[in-house]
């Protein structure tokens, strides 16, 4: 397979709280996994034009749908969980009172393992662009409240989990984890029209010491799911201030580069998320284009017009 160009997404300019600050109603901070919304935004003006479709199979509190909204986009997501769909159509309702030039977008509740069959059969081969995240990480994820109130010492971790239910694909072991997202890219391959893209956020993780290169796990579903790679990026989660990155850390990736560092293992914060882009096939169209006839930056070309600057 030929190598996958790359190129770097300055998405993160601003912390995650000012991203959201206004855009989202406030139970959405309770969701463990939240995409940033420069990274989707980032997204959608990289691959798609005004009035495209833009669906996330796995949408949370639908980011991607409240981004896609403001940029123009139709959007379309699903979700598993009943609480999550509920605060996704809470921020798109608030999206649309903000003004959001979006002229439509939808919740459906549902397993995204079965992404063909739940999406309304006028919209299969239509999407311009699908953005997701497989679940994984829960040892990264979730906040933290001091316990020293209360007679404790350390910190309490709450908001880590997306559900109890054990039949959600947050709960599966790894190998199931990965079998069922190249379920979801499958279906994904169907709601695409020809050259569509498909962007896939995902970063390694240490389980037990082990080294879990999901993003390699991710290319390989990708591609067995009839999907083209077309580019390995890098969307940045710290800032760029004079020339340095400015780390935007949260305190279990604090607390597990200490562990790591005492332990005699060089781990480093983590800096950026790795971005992992597909494509449809093509209906006779150049190789070297997307679905919208444009072709995606790369670390040799142009960044797309709302790339975020220092």
């Amino acid at each position: 397979m030929a190598a996958i160009p790359t190129s770097v997404w300055v998405t993160a300019q601003r912390n995650s709280r000012t991203q959201r600050a206004g855009r989202y109603v406030r139970e959405s901070v309770a969701h463990p996994a939240k995409m940033l919304p420069d990274i989707a935004a980032y997204a959608i003006g990289a691959y798609t034009e005004p009035g495209d479709l833009v669906v996330d199979p796995m949408c949370g509190i639908g980011t991607t749908l409240v981004e896609a909204m403001h940029l123009g986009r139709r959007a379309l997501g699903v979700e598993y969980e009943a609480r999550w769909a509920k605060f996704a159509r809470a921020n798109i309702a608030l999206a649309n009172s903000q003004g959001a030039t979006g002229d439509s977008a939808r919740v459906i509740r549902a397993d995204a393992r079965r992404l063909a069959k739940v999406v309304p059969p006028e919209l299969l081969g239509t999407a311009a662009l699908v953005i997701t995240s497989p679940p994984y990480g829960a040892a990264v994820h979730g906040q933290i409240r001091a316990t020293a109130e209360t007679g404790e010492r350390g910190v309490q971790k709450f908001d880590y989990r997306y559900s109890t239910d054990r039949s959600n694909l947050a709960h599966a072991s790894r190998e199931k984890l990965v079998a069922g997202f190249a379920e979801i890219l499958s279906g994904c391959r169907q709601i695409l029209r020809p050259g569509g893209v498909v962007a896939v956020t995902a970063r390694p993780w240490r389980e037990h010491g082990e080294l879990v290169d999901l993003p390699s796990e991710v290319i390989a579903a990708g591609t067995s799911a009839g999907l083209e790679p077309i580019e390995r990026c890098l969307a940045l989660i710290a800032g760029v201030r004079d020339g340095q990155l400015v780390t935007r850390p949260s305190f279990f990736q604090l607390a597990n580069i200490r562990q790591a560092r005492a332990a005699g293992v060089p781990m480093h914060l983590i800096v950026a998320e790795d971005v992992l882009v597909f494509r449809a096939p093509l209906d006779g169209d150049s190789a070297a284009q997307n679905g919208s006839g444009r072709t995606p930056a790369t670390a040799d070309s142009p960044l797309p017009p709302n790339a975020f600057s220092p």
